[in-house]
C-alpha cells in the first residue's frame, strides 16, 4: 500500500492514468502493461520533471467525436432476437448484473454514494462509504479469508467509524438503488424473446444471474424485477457464497448447483471476471462492452462531479448500449446540445420565477428548441399565456429601429457586405429599397466629385468616381459593392435619409400588429436568444416602447455574449451590468475561462447555432395586408431556409430526447451550470479547430 500510494496516489494526473489503463487492459497482461505505464510516468514526473498539472486542469484538451461514423456505430450489437436464438443453444444461460442487465445514471457506479449520502443529510458520505467498504473487505479477509462482504457488514462499520445506523443506512442505499436503477433497453429485448421462447417450453432451461456484490440476492431480483427482467430462476452473489466470479468460484458455484451434464453459457461486461474466469470454468461466454468504457474516451469530464457522471451515464447507456445506430445529426443534438439546452432552460425559468417576468418569449430562430424543451420540462407554463415562440431577426430590427441604431443599420447592410462580390442591386434588396437605386445610380459621381473638392472624410474613397472631369464616371446596379464605393453609397442614403426610412414605416405598423397581441397584458417580459451582442433584446426594447408606445419592460437573456476575441468586446457591459441583458454560459463577469476561449473566428458562435437551428427560414419582415373583413393584418414573411430540415429535425429530436432522461433525473441536478454545459458542447468545437467535418453536417 505504501508502494501504491507512492506511485500511484502522489500525483492525481498519474492515478487517472493508471486506473482509465486499468480499466481497458484487465487481466495479467493489462496488469503488466500498465505497471510499466506507471514507472514510465513516475521516471517522467520524478526525473525528467515533467508537469502532469495540465492533464488535469484540461482534461478534454485533445477529446473530439469520431471522425466519419456516428459513435453509435462503433458499439452496434447483433438484433437482440439473434443474440436470444444463439443463448437458447444452452441450457443455463447466466448474466452478470450491474452494467449487463442493469445500469445506473452514472458513468462511475460508484457515485450513486453522493445520493445517498444527499439522503442521508451526511457531508462527505461519498468518500466516507468508499473507505469504508475497503476496511470492511480488509477485515474480512483477516476473519475469514475472503474479501467478500454484506452490504450489513459495510454499514456495521460505516456505524462505527461515522455514526450512521445501520438500518437507517441500510435502507437509504437500497432505496436509492431501486429509484435509480434502470433495464439495459438491448438487455430488456433480449429478455423479452427468451421469455416467449421458454414460456410454457418443457426444456430444462434456466437463466440465472451472477454477480460479484454486496447486495443480497433478494435485493438484487428486486431490482431485476423492477426493472422488467422476469423469469429469472436464481440470483448467485459472491458477498453470500464468499466465491467470486473474479476467482472463477461463483461459476463453479452455478455448475454444482445445476449439474455438470449442462452447458452453459455467461454473458457479461467485464473480460476478466465475467469471461475468462467463465471459460476457466467451462462456460462459454459472450462479451457485452461496457457502455462507459466504450464512450468515456469522447466524453467531457472537466465537469462539476454530479453533473458530469449523471450527463456521461445519460448519453453512453443511451448510445453504446448496442440496440442501434444513430445519425451524426442526432448524436449532435442528443450528445453535444441536449445538456446546454437543459441547463439554459433551467437558467430561464429560475430567472422568470425570481424576476417576476409576465411572459418569456422565444426569439426566432434559435429559440424554436429552447421553447420546446422549455415546455417540456415546464409543462405548467407552456400556454401561451406564459411562453411563446415569436418572429424576429436581426435584419428585422436592423430596418425597424434604423431611425435610432442608424450605426448598426450601416454597419449590417453595408460594412459588413464590402468585397463581398455582392451588387448594389443585392444591397438595395436586401435594404428593400430598391426605388433608390437608379436615382443613386445617376447622382454618385457628381457627389464624389463634390465631396472629393469639399475634402469630406468620405473624399479619400472617391477617386474612382470621378472620371476624366466631374460628374463623370460610371455607376450601374451591376457595380460590385467595394470599398472604394460603400463610402459614397452611405453618403448618398445619408443625404436622403428620410425617403429611406419611409420605406420602413408599414412594417413598423405591421409589427406592431403583430406585438401588440404578443404582450397583451405584461408589463415585464424575457426574451430569450442565443447570443451574442445582445442586439435583437435591445433593438425589440427600443421599438415596443420608444415607437410603439406598448409601455413593457423587456429583458434579454442570451446564452453568450460577446467574447474577449469579437472586435467589439465590450458592445454590451452597459446592459450586462444594469441587469438588462442576463447571460447563461459565459460573459465578462462569469465563467471568465470560457469567455477567453469562445472565438467566433473559429466559429464556435456557428457551432452552437448549428445546435440550436431551425429549418424555417429567418423573418426577412413584417407586412401590412388585410383579412376577408378588409381590416389590417400582419402578415409575417420570412426567408427561404437556409438548412436541410429533416437534418435539422434529426438534431431536434436528439436534443428533446436528452432533455427527457435528463428531465427524469431532475432530482439530482435542479441546476445545470453554464460552465457544464460549454464543458459538453467544447469537444464539439475544438473538434472543428482540429479539422473535423461534424460540424458541416448538413448545414
Amino acid at each position: 500500500m505504501k508502494l501504491y500510494q507512492l506511485l500511484v496516489n502522489r500525483v492525481p494526473a498519474i492515478r487517472r492514468r493508471y486506473h482509465g489503463l486499468r480499466q481497458r487492459r484487465p487481466g495479467k497482461l493489462g496488469r503488466i502493461y500498465a505497471w510499466a505505464v506507471l514507472l514510465g510516468m513516475n521516471l517522467s514526473y520524478g526525473i525528467l520533471r515533467r508537469k502532469w498539472e495540465r492533464e488535469i486542469f484540461y482534461p478534454d484538451e485533445k477529446k473530439c467525436p469520431p471522425k466519419k461514423v456516428s459513435e453509435s456505430s462503433l458499439s452496434l450489437r447483433e438484433a437482440p432476437e439473434e443474440f436470444a436464438r444463439r443463448l437458447l443453444q444452452y441450457d443455463i444461460i447466466s448474466f452478470d448484473v450491474f452494467d449487463t442487465l442493469l445500469f445506473r445514471p452514472f458513468s462511475n457506479p460508484g457515485d450513486l454514494f453522493f445520493q445517498v449520502g444527499e439522503k442521508l443529510g451526511y457531508p462527505d458520505f461519498e468518500r466516507i462509504r468508499r473507505e469504508t467498504e475497503w476496511h470492511a473487505r480488509q477485515k474480512a479477509k483477516r476473519t475469514r479469508g475472503s474479501y467478500e462482504v454484506t452490504l450489513e457488514e459495510i454499514y456495521e462499520e460505516l456505524e462505527i467509524q461515522a455514526g450512521i445506523p445501520v438500518q437507517i443506512g441500510m435502507w437509504t442505499e437500497i432505496e436509492t438503488e431501486k429509484e435509480l436503477c434502470f433495464g439495459n433497453p438491448y438487455m430488456l429485448e433480449t429478455f423479452q424473446h427468451l421469455s416467449r421462447h421458454l414460456e410454457g417450453q418443457k426444456q430444462d432451461k434456466r437463466i440465472v444471474c451472477v454477480s460479484d456484490m454486496y447486495l443480497s440476492g433478494e435485493v438484487i431480483q428486486t431490482l431485476l424485477i423492477k426493472c422488467g427482467f422476469h423469469g429469472i430462476d436464481h440470483c448467485f452473489v459472491s458477498c453470500e457464497t464468499g466465491a467470486a466470479k473474479g476467482e472463477g468460484k461463483l461459476f463453479e458455484k452455478v455448475r454444482e448447483t445445476y449439474g455438470k451434464d449442462k452447458t452453459y453459457v455467461h454473458v457479461g461486461d467485464h473480460p476478466e471476471a465475467d469471461i475468462k474466469m467463465a471459460k476457466r470454468c467451462g462456460f462459454d461466454t459472450e462479451f457485452y462492452q461496457n457502455v462507459n468504457l466504450a464512450g468515456m474516451p469522447y466524453r467531457a469530464e472537466d465537469m462539476s462531479v454530479i453533473t458530469g457522471s449523471l450527463y456521461r451515464g445519460i448519453v453512453n447507456t443511451h448510445i453504446h448500449n448496442g440496440m442501434r445506430v444513430y445519425s451524426r445529426e442526432y448524436e449532435m443534438g442528443f450528445i453535444y446540445g441536449g445538456l446546454f439546452v437543459t441547463g439554459y432552460c433551467q437558467f430561464i425559468h429560475e430567472y422568470v420565477k425570481c424576476h417576476e417576468i409576465d411572459k418569456v418569449l422565444f426569439l426566432s430562430r434559435d429559440g424554436e428548441i429552447l421553447h420546446k424543451a422549455y415546455r417540456m420540462l415546464y409543462p405548467e407554463e407552456s400556454g401561451e399565456e406564459k411562453t411563446e415562440y415569436v418572429y424576429w431577426s436581426r435584419l428585422a430590427a436592423a430596418k425597424m429601429a434604423a431611425g435610432y441604431f442608424k450605426y448598426d443599420y450601416f454597419r449590417r447592410f453595408l460594412e459588413h457586405k464590402v468585397n463581398q462580390d455582392k451588387t448594389l442591386a443585392q444591397i438595395f434588396q436586401s435594404m428593400e429599397i430598391e426605388d433608390m437605386l437608379d436615382d443613386m445610380c445617376r447622382e454618385l459621381p457628381g457627389l464624389a466629385a463634390e465631396l472629393w473638392d469639399e475634402g469630406s472624410p468620405f473624399s479619400s474613397n472617391k477617386p474612382a468616381y470621378r472620371g476624366k472631369s466631374r460628374g463623370e464616371g460610371e455607376v450601374s446596379p451591376k457595380t460590385k459593392l467595394t470599398n472604394k464605393n460603400a463610402g459614397l453609397v452611405r453618403a448618398y442614403l445619408t443625404a436622403h435619409w428620410e425617403e429611406v426610412l419611409s420605406h420602413y414605416q408599414d412594417q413598423l405598423a405591421a409589427g406592431k400588429l403583430y406585438y401588440e397581441k404578443v404582450l397583451n397584458g405584461c408589463r415585464r417580459v424575457a426574451v430569450v436568444d442565443v447570443g451574442w451582442a445582445g442586439s435583437g433584446a435591445m433593438a425589440l426594447e427600443y421599438i415596443v416602447n420608444k415607437i410603439w408606445n406598448l409601455d413593457c419592460e423587456i429583458v434579454g437573456l442570451l446564452a453568450g455574449t460577446n467574447s474577449v476575441h469579437n472586435a467589439e468586446p465590450n458592445m454590451s457591459e452597459p446592459c450586462l451590468a444594469k441587469g438588462r441583458l442576463v447571460s447563461y454560459l459565459f460573459s465578462q463577469e462569469m465563467n471568465r475561462d470560457i469567455w477567453k476561449w469562445h472565438d467566433a473566428a473559429k466559429e464556435h458562435n456557428l457551432g452552437v447555432e448549428l445546435l440550436c437551428s431551425s429549418a424555417r427560414g429567418s423573418l426577412k419582415g413584417f407586412y401590412l395586408d388585410k383579412d376577408k373583413s378588409d381590416r389590417l393584418i400582419c402578415r409575417v414573411q420570412l426567408k427561404e431556409p437556409d438548412a436541410d430540415g429533416n437534418m435539422v429535425k434529426e438534431i431536434q429530436q436528439g436534443i428533446l430526447d436528452f432533455v427527457e432522461k435528463m428531465h427524469l433525473r431532475d432530482d439530482m441536478v435542479k441546476k445545470v451550470a453554464g460552465s457544464d454545459g460549454y464543458a459538453v458542447m467544447k469537444i464539439l468545437l475544438q473538434g472543428r479547430n482540429e479539422g473535423t467535418s461534424e460540424l458541416e453536417v448538413g448545414i
